[in-house]
Formats: C-alpha cells, sequence, structure tokens
C-alpha cells in the first residue's frame, strides 16, 4: 500500500459503525463513481492500450462492487441515495495540473491515493466489524483496493519515467494528507 501520511482517525471508525447504513448507502455511491471514473479515463486516452485495458476491467470490477454493496443496502432495507460531491476527491482533482502530460499523470496518481484511501478505511472497517458476512465482504474488498492502487501506480510508471511519478507522488501524498485532516469526520468513504 501506498504509504499515506495521515492515518485515518478512530474517530472515523466509530462515527461509521454508529451510522452503518449512511456508509453503506455511502459505499455504494463510491463504487459506481469508481467504474465511471474508469470508462471516463479509457474513454480520454483510446490509444493507452495497457491503459483502456486494466480500465475496462476496473469498470467492470468496481460495477461488481457496487451490485454486491446494493445487494447489502437493500438486504438491511435501505435505498440508494441521489450522488453528492466528494469533498475529498474534489479537493484532490484540484490538484491536477493542466497540459496532456501532467494531467494524464496526476490523474493516474489521484486515482491511486484515493484507491490507498479506500483500501486504508475499508481496512479498518473491515477489523471493527463483528465476525460475519458483513466483515468477510470488507476484508474483500480491502484486498480489490490494495490491487487498484498498485494497477494505477503500474501505469503511471508504464507511461512517466519512475523518477517523475515518485516525486509527484511524493508531492501530491503530503497535499492529501493535509486534505484528510481538515475534513470533518462522517459516515462515509472520506
Amino acid at each position: 500500500m501506498l504509504p499515506l501520511r495521515y492515518a485515518t482517525s478512530p474517530d472515523w471508525l466509530k462515527t461509521v459503525l454508529a451510522d452503518f447504513d449512511t456508509f453503506l448507502v455511502d459505499h455504494a455511491a463510491a463504487e459506481k463513481k469508481a467504474s465511471g471514473m474508469a470508462m471516463s479515463m479509457l474513454s480520454h486516452y483510446p490509444d493507452k492500450y495497457e491503459l483502456v485495458k486494466a480500465m475496462a476491467e476496473l469498470a467492470i470490477e468496481e460495477m461488481a462492487h457496487f451490485r454486491e454493496v446494493i445487494k447489502i443496502v437493500y438486504e438491511r432495507g435501505l435505498t440508494l441515495a441521489p450522488d453528492t460531491k466528494d469533498q475529498y476527491v474534489n479537493k484532490l482533482r484540484k490538484l491536477m495540473r493542466q497540459g496532456s502530460d501532467e494531467y494524464m499523470l496526476d490523474r493516474l496518481i489521484v486515482a491511486g491515493i484515493i484507491e490507498a484511501r479506500g483500501c486504508e478505511r475499508f481496512g479498518l472497517v473491515a477489523k471493527g466489524l463483528e465476525p460475519g458476512k458483513l466483515k468477510d465482504f470488507y476484508h474483500a474488498i480491502t484486498a480489490s483496493e490494495a490491487k487498484h492502487e498498485t494497477l494505477f501506480t503500474d501505469l503511471a510508471e508504464r507511461y512517466f519515467e519512475p523518477n517523475k511519478v515518485a516525486a509527484r507522488y511524493d508531492e501530491l501524498l503530503d497535499k492529501e494528507a493535509e486534505i484528510c485532516s481538515s475534513l470533518p469526520i462522517i459516515a462515509a468513504l472520506h
């Protein structure tokens, strides 16, 4: 996993576990948005075969996660909510530079950081849940997120110099830590 520079507060997990239904609905939205992001990225870079292939697979996997989360949502008698803006993601996206190469690199790195944060937080949820179906589900989601983070790092290094990738990760990981530490704690992934 990427060396995130801000550890999620134990208060975040307490908040999530105290309002798990709200977290589940947000989780469903996050999976749907992740699938859409992968489709957007492959549409934006149709000439990058490895990226297109990887994003097509990712879009399908994220949509499968969405399907699994909505099963849980409906089993609990909940309904989905309209999508809301994710402050965390929007603040990270504002850090992306203009210019085709810079934008592509930043887009890959930001996606990797988002997956790393998701991996960390889903892992916390898995640890915090009682043994059973939900705990097993969140263990599986955690493992999947860890692979996604690696996927974006590998793609960045495929298309850009590893030193350039590492330097930009270094900058954006510091900014991500500032963003995380400044956001309110709510029963949501971010």
